[in-house]
């Protein structure tokens, strides 16, 4: 896949000495879905808005198909969907009169722009409030509404800026639902976001930002091996078992690296827990250990952040 989003080496150094984005590289191919992650103040936010045009980089450029930001901006407007993190709505007016504007502001009109309206509602789920003023939304229904502005004029690229920030779980989930959607759909998207489990949902790529560099870039798969290849398998037991007797009996497993345990659980380092497990039951069942539970668990994204920075994503 061509790439469709080529940064190179952009910067953003505010008057006040503020490096907000620090030489960041990247390139998003066509029809990809690649997520910012990083917590608050870590450079996304400015970052989207160098690529909208809202701000003008220090250095550097960025090209939207083959168009530059400094220097053909209307071009690489018009490839361009933006969701931006504030929502961007007239609060007296409806859903609908609200679409209808913003499908002007993109030169969109008369019955395309009708229809594209009616088509936008449908996408987000909001065709029977239509007619209801903004300020009666949700937060939920307002954030959903934000993102359909940003479809009316059929972006190649759309650009979604922390779009679940404190809305309910269900809204939540319907926004997920629905980028998937779109990129299902052959639309590229760049997602920002500070949620990992959002990242590791939605991404083809993920690029992992703190204090305005990106510190990793690569697949879920790829920035897990950052933390190395071991997976853990956590073992429940019932009360009455011998927790430190249950350790000496899996420390004669070849392929565990590691044992730790808590008061009923013990916890297995290994390489491959798929292929540790049967071993691991059978030496159990071996001894009569009965479980209550077994789970695997995989390095996250949490993980690979305190591993970069020794810090929370969270902090």
């Amino acid at each position: 896949m061509p790439a469709l989003v080529r940064v190179e080496h952009i910067t953003k150094r505010y008057a006040n000495g503020t490096l907000a984005v620090d030489d960041v590289s990247f390139c998003i191919k066509e029809g990809e879905t690649f997520s910012l992650l990083g917590p608050n103040g870590a450079g996304k936010t400015t970052l989207i808005s160098m690529l909208s045009g809202i701000l003008t980089p220090t250095d550097g450029d960025a090209f939207i198909g083959q168009h530059s930001i400094r220097h053909a901006p209307l071009a690489a407007k018009r490839l361009i969907g933006i969701v931006p993190q504030d929502v961007a709505l007239y609060p007296t007016l409806t859903a609908r009169q609200n679409l209808t504007f913003w499908g002007g502001m993109y030169d969109v009109h008369g019955a395309t722009l009708r229809a594209r309206v009616e088509e936008a509602l449908d996408i987000v789920g909001l065709r029977e409030h239509a007619d209801e003023r903004v300020e009666t939304f949700s937060g939920g229904m307002k954030r959903r509404l934000n993102i359909a502005a940003g479809l009316l004029h059929h972006p190649r690229l759309l650009l979604l800026d922390e779009p679940t920030v404190g809305i309910d779980p269900q809204s939540r989930r319907r926004i997920l639902d629905t980028v998937k959607q779109f990129n299902a759909e052959g639309m590229t998207v760049l997602y920002t976001t500070h949620y990992m489990e959002e990242a590791e949902e939605l991404s083809h790529r993920i690029a992992i930002m703190d204090h305005g560099r990106i510190i990793a870039l690569g697949t879920l798969e790829e920035l897990r091996h950052l933390v190395g290849e071991h997976e853990s398998v956590r073992m429940t037991l019932r009360e009455t078992v011998n927790v430190e007797a249950v350790c000496e009996h899996l420390r004669h497993i070849a392929d565990i690296r590691h044992i730790t345990s808590t008061d009923h659980q013990v916890v297995a380092l290994v390489p491959d827990a798929a292929a540790a497990l049967p071993a691991i039951v059978t030496h159990l069942s071996r001894y009569h250990v009965p479980i209550s539970t077994i789970e695997i668990e995989r390095p996250d994204l949490e993980a690979v952040f305190l591993h970069l920075t020794g810090r929370s994503l969270r902090d």
